[in-house]
Parts: structure tokens; sequence; C-alpha cells
């Protein structure tokens, strides 16, 4: 199993040299591009699914704490808080238990970046060009809110294109060593609940989720692209240096975007999760209960599961877990961000999102 994950990880980075050298090459008039458009699309796709995987790796303890957080049965307190529920999964787990689920998020996150880094490109091209027709402004650039409607068009089509990965992910998450049925992997898990459950079983949860992820990922890239125009226009502090930002900067900026976007759509999350749940006939015990306390919400709907949670456990039931998030989304998104900024410098495209 080792090899075989050593194998992967060769031909990848032997994929984007390949890339890198090809540009280069076609840049310099050495050889004849094949096909600009195609390789275009081959480097924005490579940017954006090496910079969702190295994003979540880094942070992939905190998701799980919050996802655990978040789907825990409220009869039946396991994890009080972050530290506190690292602490306990240390302890009963090792440092595996800390990143469990891992693999099968950057399964989901790699091609869910890709879609959406090159999502979001296409759209705010389709966007401005739509937009100059309109007004008639030859010169005219993407306003904060046009960024806002680019962001959220690629936040759906990621979403909706890689969801039955984000749902059986879930699942895996909170299993423990003490479950009661293990998922073995991704694809285990995948034709488990579709031979179980149904096909429809694999998009529990989606409405929440695209309507989350309209002002989350729409806000991301709004909040990103306009402070760093705003930093690049008024220069204040000296914190541009010819026209360009420093990666600490761009991190800054990143890491502002994702606080404004997480804290906004937060609720939607928490009721994705819990309804992603419904149905898990072997349920782990963090979200069944265990013993008389054994009492495992159902849910018929979005309204029906915000009803419920906040009838059962109060308002602020809407926002578990939003302490090991915030601290997951900063670092995340402003990694995000850059990787996907720097991979496609190193591939040669001089084009990047905010140009």
């Amino acid at each position: 199993m080792a090899s075989e994950d050593v194998k992967r990880s060769e031909r990848a980075v032997s994929t984007i040299v390949n890339l890198a050298e090809e540009a280069k090459l076609a840049r310099e008039g050495v050889v004849k591009a094949p096909s600009l458009a195609v390789l275009s699309v081959c480097k924005s796709l490579v940017a954006g699914g090496v910079a969702g995987g190295v994003s979540r790796t880094a942070v992939a303890p905190l998701e799980r704490m919050k996802i655990l957080l978040q789907v825990q049965n409220p009869h039946n307190i396991k994890y009080s808080g972050t530290v506190q529920g690292l602490k306990y999964i240390w302890r009963t787990e090792g440092f595996r238990g800390l990143f469990i689920g891992n693999g099968t998020n950057c399964a989901r996150i790699v091609p869910n970046s890709a879609v959406k880094f090159f999502s979001y490109e296409q759209a705010s091209k389709g966007i401005l060009w739509m937009y100059r027709e309109k007004t008639g402004k030859e010169d005219a650039q993407l306003t904060p809110l046009l960024r806002l409607g680019a962001g959220a068009c690629a936040g759906i089509i990621a979403m909706s294109a890689t969801y039955p990965m984000d749902m059986v992910r879930g699942r895996i998450t909170v299993q423990t060593e003490a479950s009661p049925y293990q998922y073995r992997g991704m694809f285990h898990a995948l034709s488990t609940v579709l031979r179980e459950e149904g096909p429809r079983a694999l998009y529990k949860g989606w409405l929440p989720s695209v309507i989350g992820v309209v002002p989350y990922v729409g806000l991301n890239f709004a909040v990103y692209e306009s402070l760093k125009d705003w930093l690049i226009k008024s220069r204040p502090f000296g914190l541009v240096q010819d026209t360009d930002l420093s990666v600490t900067t761009r991190l800054a900026c990143g890491a502002a975007a994702g606080t404004v976007g997480q804290t906004v759509a937060y609720p939607l999350d928490v009721i994705r999760r819990r309804m992603q749940m419904v149905g898990w006939s072997h349920a782990a015990s963090v979200v069944a209960g265990e013993g008389r306390s054994k009492a495992p919400l159902e849910y018929t709907g979005m309204i029906d599961a915000f009803r419920k949670t906040v009838r059962h456990e109060g308002f602020g039931a809407l926002y578990k877990g939003l302490v090991p998030n915030s601290v997951k989304v900063v670092p995340s998104i402003a990694l995000a961000f850059v990787s996907y900024e720097m991979v496609k410098d190193i591939l040669g495209v001089e084009i990047r999102i905010s140009d």
C-alpha cells in the first residue's frame, strides 16, 4: 500500500514537472505548443488540485474535530471542545486518528478545488464579457458583486460535481475504533451507501450545501480579489512592491476571505453534516449515542433539521465546531489561494485569478 502511494506521488510530481517544462519550451519557441487552450485548462486544473490537497492536509486534524463536534449525539456528549477533543482522539486512537478521513477528503477536495478554481476563471471571463457588453465600457473591470457571482457559480458547480464523495467522507471521518461498522475506504463507503440506502442517499444534505456554498465560496473569491485590488491600488504601509503582493500579504488576504465566508455560511454546514448522517443504520456511537442515551435524531428535510436542532439544543448548536473550523479555515483558504497562484507561476501561466 505504501509503495503504491509513493508511485502515485511520483507520477503526480512527474506530471507537474512535464507540464512546466512543456510550457517553458513553448514560450521560448523551442517547440510548438500542441494546443494552448488544452494546455491552459490542464495547468489550471493541476494548480487547483494541488492547492486543495496542500491546504486540506495541513489542517486535517481540525477538520475531523469540527465534524465530530457538529454531529455528535446531544444526549451523549463525548467531545466538549476543540482541545479536549483533540487530546481525546490522540489518547484513544493515536496519531493516525487525527487524520482519519483525510485520504477520502483529499480524493474529494483535489477534483473539487480543481473544478472550483477553473470554474471561477471561466465564470469571471463570461460575467466580465456580459458586463462590458451591457455597459458599453470595453475597459470595465469586475466589481466585488460580480466576483461574488462568479465565485458562487464556481462553488455550486464544484460542490455538485463532487458531493457524493463529500457525503461519504463525512461518515468516514466520524468513525472511531468502537464504531459498530467500519467503512474501509471511499469506494467501499460509496458502494455500501448505494446498496443499502439507494442513490438518493449520496445527495443527502445537498440543498443546504448549495445554499451555503453560494455565500461561502462567493465571499472567499470576492473578498480575496477585492482586498488584493485595493492593496495594489492604494499601496498602504508599503505592502506592495512592483505592482505585486508578497506571499505573506496574499496569505493575509486569503485568511480574511476565509474568515468572512465561513462565519456567514457555517450554520448551513452544520445542518448539511447532520442530514448526511440520517439513514446510517450502523452509525458510529458519536452520532447515535450509547446505552440508554441512544437517541439519534431523524430529519425530513433542511427546514426540519434547522427546527429540531434549535429546539433540542438551542441556537448555539448551529455553531458547534466553529472554533476548530475557524482555526482550520483561516490557514486553509490562505494556503489554497497562494498555492494556486504559486503553482500556476511554476507552470508558466502568466494570468492568475485576479488578472
